[in-house]
């Protein structure tokens, strides 16, 4: 295959998680319009139901599921639900994550063990109940997210940029142990993208953030980055897809980054 048929994915089936909002839901709509057809899990089962429509009312093929990714016997039904409805599954992204802000000092067990469990177990059970479809298979493309935080410490992150650093590790071993399988791991590693997680130790004990605090934050992420931009969850469904198709057929272990440029100058 080859020029721009190598990003066509008709005919592979893929499974995203955190399919509900933000950069998972931009990649189930990027991959449906690439030609994929979808199994998406969420949490969120409404949101994620949400999803499913709006890509099949646009002519593609999809299913959603309520999956808690820290229930291994949930992401395995999840991951079965696309080789019952779809006879296979070519493309696992583990995209279901979880912001979490505060000192060491501050932060409780119930917190630590929140995060490791939704953004580090969620994704070795995904990358997992992946594998053991795509192994006997003998292909697949499994795509993680890791953060830009791995390499840029904040204060304040320190629990979230450990278990995206657990991410990040967890891939390249795995594209060792996969690949003489054919399966290919990566992981993207996104910057300051804006969603939902957006402001989050911003937000008051209701959850509610002033916008003039937002506009200043958003200001400071823009001038962060030489191109002066922040991304949109749709720059980080590119590089799933990119990951997804055949363009990175020889592509494993990597940590791919749209960040604007933040990574080499915060």
């Amino acid at each position: 295959m080859e020029g721009l048929g190598v990003f066509d994915l008709s005919g592979r089936v893929a499974c995203i998680t955190g399919a509900a909002s933000g950069i998972g839901e931009a990649a189930a709509e990027t991959l449906a319009a690439a030609g994929a057809a979808l199994v998406l899990g969420d949490i969120d089962g409404e949101g994620a139901a949400r999803t499913r429509d709006r890509i099949v009312d646009g002519g593609g093929r999809a299913v959603a599921k309520s999956v808690d990714t820290t229930q291994a016997e949930q992401v395995s039904a999840l991951v079965a639900a696309a080789t019952d409805e779809f006879g296979r599954l070519d493309v696992m992204a583990n995209v279901a994550g979880v912001g979490s802000y505060g000192d060491v000092v501050d932060v409780s067990e119930a917190e630590l063990d929140r995060v490791l469990a939704i953004n580090f177990k969620g994704v070795f059970f995904g990358c997992q109940a992946a594998m053991r479809v795509m192994v006997p298979q003998g292909s697949g493309s499994i795509i993680n997210v890791s953060a830009t935080a791995i390499n840029t410490p904040v204060g304040g992150l320190s629990v979230y940029a450990a278990t995206k650093a657990a991410v990040a590790m967890l891939t390249q071993s795995l594209a060792v142990e996969a690949g003489l399988s054919g399966i290919r791991v990566n992981t993207i590693a996104p910057g300051f993208t804006l969603t939902n997680f957006v402001g989050g130790h911003l937000r008051d004990s209701e959850g509610i953030v002033d916008a003039v605090e937002m506009d200043s934050y958003l200001k400071l992420m823009r001038d962060r980055s030489p191109l002066g931009e922040v991304c949109e969850a749709s720059d980080q469904a590119n590089l799933i897809w990119f990951l997804a198709s055949d363009a990175t057929r020889l592509v494993t272990g990597q940590i791919l980054r749209a960040n604007a440029g933040q990574s080499i100058t915060w």
